[in-house]
């Protein structure tokens, strides 16, 4: 605000320990305040300017808190369907900014305390069938994302058009969200009807922040405004300043100072170069913030992520504590909430890279803040093409048809892959064999999440994603139609290699020959899961004595099976924790490598 110097009345006021604005800090006077700005026109014109575009059908930039946001009416749905090309957004859903978040979604006690805290965050609820919101908005998912204004200008706008608005991050996909008035005119003006802007700066670039609520407890989604960068604890404190720089996708960075960490917004997918270099600002900036130069860096260790090359391009090798993927996870989530013994930690993803080279994602391990041992996993499968089958969820089922550790019959696993057949054609399945065949970058991952992708594919739900975790959101909203509680499906744990390992293939086999309906077969599917972890965690507490029970991985994000399994886990005497101020997908990635690197610190 120190580009606002206040007028005569404003500063009366200001050092006037009678006056109810002595020391306020926000200046709002139309003299010597912040002005609305559209194309030529100013405050109040401005304002109804913008609002006659939006009630139009319209769709405008507007300058927020943390960023540049994309605006149209939510009941417009061809103002969505142009939003999503100017966006290149084809299905992800948007979230809705209303005052009556009961006329769109179902709302509890636990969710209406999230949506009106003072981070008012977008929160992931159950939608009504009446919601006036266009289909566009969130196709084929039986949530909305919703959230109330929180800044003057959103409350303005509210008012006066007295309609829910979409409301989402200016920039296109994947990209960091437009703060800077030239870079959003040259990026968002060319697709919106109008920019309407300010005068005052934006300091920090920061997302609205995610929520939901999973067994009556909220769990943040995505950590940014509103939460970042409060302090978070680390159960050790680290004798050094430290510096943890996170995973490579939904990536956010942390420092570690004394016994605090402090978690910057997340950022996004590094391979993205303009998120590149929020990364780099990121670092920047909180290091400023808290006048601190760091002298560890804590790090995956994948090779490939562009946050590990940082770390080692810039630190030397003593300088640098390499942090397994899966045990950040647990060990964020241990920490968030105190626990102080061993645990074991349920570590369900997409991918990871494991100790011993290989790629994990669907793990029980035995933790503690600086040690871990894998005591169970998921059957391993083939990625046929490598990342190309994160992409290709049909390619993912291919792989485990053909090429699970478990293997099928020939004859029945070309029998099972029918019905992807019948969609990708002949000659692509032939191809995918043939490379699963004769193992040609084709990488094997004891993965939960591409698990879930591969029966999102077997159910003909989705062949191809346009976003992250696309497949295993559509295979959760088919579930959540599924009235009643069918029973799961089969599954089998077997002892291999001193692990407990749960074999995949049966459950699949049930997957792609069931005759019930698509929603049915999706609830026995996620009741399986559930099944399969209780076994995992009862052999595994048996053997060890450990009760503790802490849940990390972005499969977590799945609120039917999270909230499934903690009931069911809880019900058997465990202690259940999940990630709740900390994301559990790899936005808590950070703060998890934070909390090992100081603990193993201390060991030093």
């Amino acid at each position: 605000m120190r580009a606002f110097p206040m007028c005569d009345p404003c500063a009366t006021e200001y050092r006037d320990p009678a006056n109810r604005r002595f020391h306020a800090e926000p200046t709002a006077c139309p003299d010597c305040g912040p002005r609305l700005h559209w194309d030529g026109a100013t405050d109040v014109d401005a304002l109804a300017a913008a609002e006659a575009v939006i009630s139009a059908g319209g769709l405008v930039a507007v300058k927020g808190v943390g960023g540049f946001q994309l605006v149209c009416a939510a009941n417009a749905q061809p103002a969505v369907a142009r939003l999503r090309a100017a966006k290149h957004r084809p299905h992800k859903p948007f979230a809705v900014m209303t005052n009556d978040v009961t006329a769109l979604v179902v709302v509890d006690p636990p969710a209406e305390a999230a949506l009106r805290s003072t981070a008012r965050p977008i929160v992931l609820l159950p939608r009504r069938a009446d919601a006036p919101v266009a289909e566009a908005v969130a196709p084929g998912l039986a949530e909305l994302g919703v959230f109330l204004p929180y800044s003057p200008l959103h409350h303005l706008l509210l008012a006066d058009l007295d309609m829910p608005l979409v409301v989402t991050s200016g920039n296109r996909s994947d990209e960091p969200i437009a703060i800077d008035d030239d870079q959003a005119a040259a990026v968002l003006g060319p697709f919106v009807d109008g920019i309407l802007g300010h005068d005052r700066p934006i300091w920090s670039r920061y997302d609205d922040s995610v929520a939901r609520v999973v067994s009556g407890r909220q769990q943040v989604i995505r950590r940014a405004r509103g939460y970042s960068p409060a302090p978070l604890p680390l159960p050790a404190a680290t004798p050094q300043p430290l510096l943890a720089v996170g995973a490579q996708l939904k990536n956010t960075v942390t420092l570690g100072i004394d016994v605090q960490a402090v978690t910057g917004p997340h950022l996004g997918d590094l391979s993205d170069v303009d998120t590149h270099a929020a990364f780099l600002d990121s670092i920047a900036a909180l290091s400023r913030l808290h006048a601190l130069d760091p002298k560890v860096v804590a790090h995956d260790l994948h090779p490939g992520y562009l946050s590990t090359q940082h770390a080692r391009k810039w630190w030397a090798a003593r300088n640098r504590v390499g942090v397994q993927h899966h045990h950040a996870h647990v060990a964020a989530t241990a920490a968030e909430h105190g626990v102080t013994g061993p645990f074991l930690g349920l570590a369900y993803d997409g991918l990871g890279l494991g100790d011993d080279g290989t790629l994990w994602g669907g793990e029980l391990l035995l933790c503690d803040y600086t040690r871990y041992r894998r005591l169970a996993r998921f059957g391993t499968a083939p990625l046929p093409g490598g990342e190309a089958a994160v992409r290709h969820p049909a390619r993912m089922a291919l792989g485990y048809l053909f090429g699970a550790e478990d293997r099928l019959p020939d004859r029945l696993a070309a029998e099972l892959a029918r019905g992807v057949t019948e969609r990708l054609g002949s000659k692509q399945v032939t191809r995918v064999r043939r490379l699963v065949a004769a193992n040609v970058n084709c990488p094997r991952a004891s993965s939960a999440g591409r698990l879930f992708d591969a029966a999102s594919a077997l159910l003909g739900l989705c062949d191809e994603t346009t976003y992250e975790g696309e497949a295993a959101v559509l295979l959760e909203a088919a579930a959540r139609r599924c009235a009643g509680e069918p029973e799961p499906l089969r599954w089998t744990l077997r002892r291999r290699s001193e692990l407990w390992v749960y074999d995949p293939a049966h459950t699949l086999v049930d997957v792609a020959t069931s005759d019930e309906p698509v929603a049915t077969v999706a609830r026995r599917f996620h009741h399986t899961i559930t099944e399969v972890s209780v076994a995992m965690v009862t052999e595994c507490a048996q053997e060890t004595g450990v009760r503790t029970v802490c849940l990390g991985g972005g499969v977590f994000q799945n609120a039917l099976l999270a909230g499934e399994l903690i009931t069911e886990l809880a019900g058997q005497g465990f202690d259940v924790h999940i990630g709740q101020r900390v994301p559990v997908n790899d936005g808590g990635i950070s703060y998890g490598q934070a909390v090992v690197a100081a603990a193993t610190l201390n060991e030093g």
